[in-house]
């Protein structure tokens, strides 16, 4: 018989009340238009389903609640970002069949204080986890995707003269 992963965990509601200590801020928007678009694609590997993102923050920390494909369902992960670096990265539903294992902690903590190198990469390697290739890898899409729109709502700081 084969065991079934899926599961929702936490609620997005829930997550962001956690987040913000039970007082979320209004969600924002980023719409993906031009180059933010294209970005997006380069990041997913596929144009993204959308064309704006939500996203929640205060003057501290931003949180984004994204999905990404793992094998042929949607991951729902709720990422937090602290000035340009993950702070936490949650799976709040998986409805894979199998490659849940991404959801636990012994996996997820890979993720703190990641951030972006300027290709858009993580600047950290993330160790995989064998039978849930596919679900680690729809999980640092989202890492990506979460740290390059973050990057997007940053003041820009003038360069050094």
């Amino acid at each position: 018989m084969l065991a079934q992963a899926r599961g929702v965990y936490q609620s997005p509601e829930d997550f962001l009340q956690e987040v913000f200590a039970h007082r979320p801020p209004p969600a924002k928007v980023i719409w993906l238009t031009g180059e933010k678009k294209q970005k997006a694609t380069e990041i997913l590997g596929h144009k993204p389903d959308y064309l704006r993102v939500r996203y929640w923050a205060d003057e501290n920390r931003s949180a984004w609640i994204l999905e990404e494909i793992g094998k042929t369902e949607p991951i729902t992960v709720g990422l937090v970002i602290v000035e340009g670096k993950i702070k936490r990265l949650r799976v709040l539903a998986f409805r894979e069949s199998r490659g849940d294992e991404v959801r636990h902690d012994f996996f997820t903590r890979q993720f703190d204080d990641v951030g972006l190198k300027e290709n858009n990469r993580l600047d950290r390697h993330i160790d995989g986890i064998t039978g849930a290739t596919l679900s680690v890898r729809a999980l640092t899409k989202l890492a990506r995707l979460a740290l390059y729109l973050d990057s997007l709502r940053q003041p820009q700081t003038a360069a050094p003269s």
